[in-house]
């Protein structure tokens, strides 16, 4: 089954992924496709016409892929323009105007200025640009996959649309704190392949680690919201508006761990990032849009070699918590043989047609269980757009949803029991837990 989260704001595409940390990262990457040499904005002139098309086509590839437009959108009506809001324990950060407009945009900027800002999180005026913008990861992209956005995005039509003054309390509202913190935990240092993997490993590693930084979401930070390295892609929280309030989101383990891909494959992972159903499971929440606006525009050689290295991350995990106990399982098996065991079945291995599996479902045996939570309170959507063929046809009758159904207890109980059966022991789920989620 797949779904999509409900959230505010005009844009069901427009994305916001917030991280519950000192300084919050957002999904915005690109993903390369050949080489082109363009070192100043001064080479752009001597590109024939042909040339410079070819470089602009690599770059919109880029930029789709990478969803800016999810991050840089706020209304359909001007895509890239910024003045998307993300909120934060710190204040309020609004995404910034892409387009080529020269005054509230990038239209004065020069190549030298992009990529001080994609790589090194600096303004052309110099001053330190928040972290929300990922420059951490970017930092690895190559100089040929920079100038190629950098021309697409000059042939954005210009939006003279500026965003809110960010809002944020002292003294995160002084850009110099990004400085330090930069000088603490930024690596501007390049992707430098690894001699012994493969052309393809290489690939991958670069895409997730540095265009798709998907570690952005998948780390856990520590208190000063870099990315702790000895849990590298063992699962990560963030925070989205559903129905105008925050709620938190988690973001599973990606490395080979029991709880985390274990049990996918090469072809499971591919399929989920290009199609948004694999036969593991379905998208759903924030990744919805990152499928729907990046990863199904990429090459399936991209794809794959995306899957193959997340495939190959050997296997680490965060505590999981207390299991549940027995009086706890024995009120959420009651509960899952009404609601859930006709669709996922009695033993958890689910069905093609009624619903996917559970056993071993990173979902399900995340540290954090926000998002097993949320599509149990707010069901399955399918995200907004019309599905491939295969998509459509893997795809699993939707789930309803459960928030004017079961009380907190209940929906704890039935929880713990799915983390703590079939050889689950992912810690018990609080009726609190719930209550936060509503």
């Amino acid at each position: 089954m797949t779904f999509q989260f409900r959230r505010s704001g005009p844009s069901q595409l427009a994305g916001a992924y917030r991280f519950h940390t000192f300084f919050y990262m957002v999904l915005i990457a690109g993903v390369s496709a050949g080489v082109v040499n363009l070192s100043s904005p001064a080479s752009a002139a001597s590109l024939s016409e042909v040339e410079l098309s070819e470089l602009e086509q690599r770059g919109e590839y880029l930029t789709a892929a990478g969803n800016c437009m999810s991050c840089h959108t706020n209304g359909d009506d001007k895509p890239f323009a910024g003045g998307l809001e993300f909120d934060t324990p710190f204040g309020t950060i609004y995404s910034t105007n892409i387009t080529s407009d020269p005054e509230a945009g990038i239209g004065q900027w020069s190549l030298e200025d992009f990529t001080n800002a994609v790589r090194h999180g600096e303004a052309p005026d110099g001053k330190h640009l928040y972290p929300v913008f990922p420059y951490t990861s970017y930092a690895k992209v190559s100089d040929e996959d920079i100038a190629a956005i950098y021309a697409y995005l000059k042939t954005i039509a210009p939006v003279k649309s500026t965003p809110p003054e960010n809002d944020l309390s002292f003294p995160y509202s002084q850009r110099w704190t990004s400085g330090l913190w930069k000088a603490m935990y930024h690596d501007d240092g390049p992707f430098e392949p690894q001699p012994g993997q493969s052309a393809q490993w290489n690939r991958g590693a670069y895409l997730v680690e540095g265009l798709g930084h998907c570690s952005m979401c998948h780390t856990p930070r520590n208190f000063m919201g870099a990315n702790d390295s000895g849990l590298a892609m063992t699962g990560g929280t963030y925070m989205t508006r559903v129905e105008g309030k925050l709620s938190a989101w988690s973001a599973p383990n990606l490395t080979s761990a029991d709880v985390g891909l274990a049990m996918w494959t090469v072809d499971d992972i591919a399929d989920y990032l290009k199609l948004g159903v694999s036969h593991r499971a379905g998208v759903f929440g924030p990744m919805n849009e990152v499928v729907v606006n990046s990863t199904r525009h990429l090459s399936t050689e991209d794809v794959r070699a995306m899957a193959v290295y997340l495939k190959s991350l050997p296997a680490n995990s965060q505590d999981g918590g207390e299991p549940a106990t027995a009086d706890v399982l024995r009120a959420g098996s009651i509960q899952y043989d009404i609601h859930c065991g006709s669709c996922h079945l009695p033993t958890g291995e689910g069905s093609p047609e009624q619903g996917p599996p559970l056993i071993g479902s990173p979902v399900v045996l995340d540290m954090d269980p926000a998002s097993l939570i949320n599509i149990t309170l707010y069901g399955a959507q399918t995200p907004h757009i019309s599905p491939s063929d295969e998509w459509a046809s893997r795809a699993w009758i939707l789930m309803d949803p459960f928030d004017n159904i079961l009380d907190d207890e209940q929906v704890a109980d039935l929880l713990s029991f799915i983390r703590g059966t079939w050889g689950h022991e992912a810690g018990a789920v609080t009726p609190e837990q719930v209550a936060e989620q509503r």
